[in-house]
């Protein structure tokens, strides 16, 4: 790592452009993200839905070419490689892993990435918005069978932690798990995968857990760095904390009566904390938030982003993390390619790259220093 590097930017990766045969049978032959992206409406004037892809166009997985071409526009933009969402339900069943797959077969695109386990069940409302007035079913099931699968599971990512592109922090591979607390006796599970990595030849794990406020529990419980995400505490100061906790309340047993949206203005004042500048706190930046294609009217949506204004926070992210030695000054984009949230800097037909320019005119330049 150049210790001249003002930030490590990981920008979060969505494999679900291509069909799986679970998603067919749940919501219709050849379901991808693209499905909810290309029918979502606008609920409100000026409201930009539906978002359409432009350099890409509605993009295959399947497609080494189209990995490719993700992967060099990345790399243009200083961004430092893809934090690809990896999914173990347990017992070995696993969904959504033919991208990954090919990218370690082939050994193409050259370009960095690490794992991050979305270890969360899957419900009728993950995917889609038109099952918002239904009763939420549970589709496939987040489980922890213990010990043997823990192995399991262990080695089934080690062929990611030994590939030479895995991003490493302080020599050990980087691994995010999405929702830490859920896993019973977690450090147990930390501690196992950590001595595996050493009977395996690697330094240890650098574990990342996700988390939005009160990191220190994860320090206790043994996690090297925490994944801070503060879109809770910034629309609870947008909007007040008691009326945040009302309205979730509303939305959560009533539906979308009234959309949960807030000025990305103002947002992006309060989702950067004095907890980020913690030597092993890695902030969040967002780009874009609209979670209408996947939620409907129960969606929270940040309106009135633009480049400009992400500009400025990702430059005060880079002012957070730039006196943190070079290893730490990481910070996750939320996200790449997360199109049915509205969360993404992938061009489309409004923005096109721009949103990519403000990353390389700020990262590039701040390295060049």
């Amino acid at each position: 790592m150049n210790s001249t590097t003002k930030a490590r930017l990981i920008a979060y990766y969505l494999p679900q452009y291509h069909p799986i045969p679970e998603n067919d049978e749940w919501w219709g032959k050849g379901f991808t993200e693209w499905t909810n992206v290309g029918k979502a409406k606008p609920l409100f004037k000026g409201h930009y839905q539906p978002r359409v892809p432009a350099d890409l166009g509605y993009y295959d997985l399947r497609l080494p070419e189209v990995r490719e071409a993700q992967a060099q526009m990345a790399k243009e933009t200083g961004i430092e490689g893809f934090m690809y969402w990896h999914y173990w339900f347990g017992n070995g069943k696993k969904l959504l892993e033919m991208p990954l797959n090919e990218i370690l077969s082939l050994g193409k695109p050259d370009f960095p990435f690490c794992l991050g386990w979305a270890n969360h069940s899957w419900t009728n409302v993950n995917w889609n918005s038109s099952e918002q007035w239904r009763t939420e079913k549970l589709m496939i099931e987040q489980l922890y069978p213990g010990e043997e699968d823990y192995i399991n599971h262990f080695y089934y990512c080690l062929r990611a932690f030994k590939d030479k592109r895995y991003i490493t922090v302080d020599g050990k591979p980087l691994f995010l798990i999405f929702r830490p607390l859920e896993i019973p006796e977690v450090n147990k599970f930390l501690e196992l995968w950590r001595r595996l990595a050493l009977e395996n030849g690697l330094s240890g794990i650098h574990f990342v857990g996700l988390n939005s406020s009160g990191h220190q529990k994860l320090f206790d419980i043994g996690f090297d760095a925490v994944n801070s995400n503060g879109q809770w505490q910034a629309e609870s100061r947008v909007k007040g904390k008691y009326l945040k906790l009302i309205e979730s309340k509303i939305k959560k047993y009533f539906g979308g009566i009234r959309i949960d949206k807030y000025d990305y203005k103002e947002i992006i004042k309060y989702l950067l904390t004095e907890e980020d500048k913690n030597e092993y706190v890695y902030p969040n930046i967002i780009p874009q938030w609209d979670r209408s294609p996947r939620s409907g009217r129960r969606a929270t949506i940040y309106t009135d982003s633009t480049p400009e204004l992400f500009s400025k926070l990702l430059t005060d992210a880079v002012n957070i993390v730039k006196n943190k030695t070079s290893e730490h000054r990481v910070l996750f984009l939320k996200s790449w390619n997360e199109w049915a949230e509205g969360n993404y800097v992938e061009p489309d037909l409004i923005f096109g790259k721009k949103y990519l320019e403000v990353i390389k005119n700020i990262l590039l330049k701040e390295n060049d220093e």
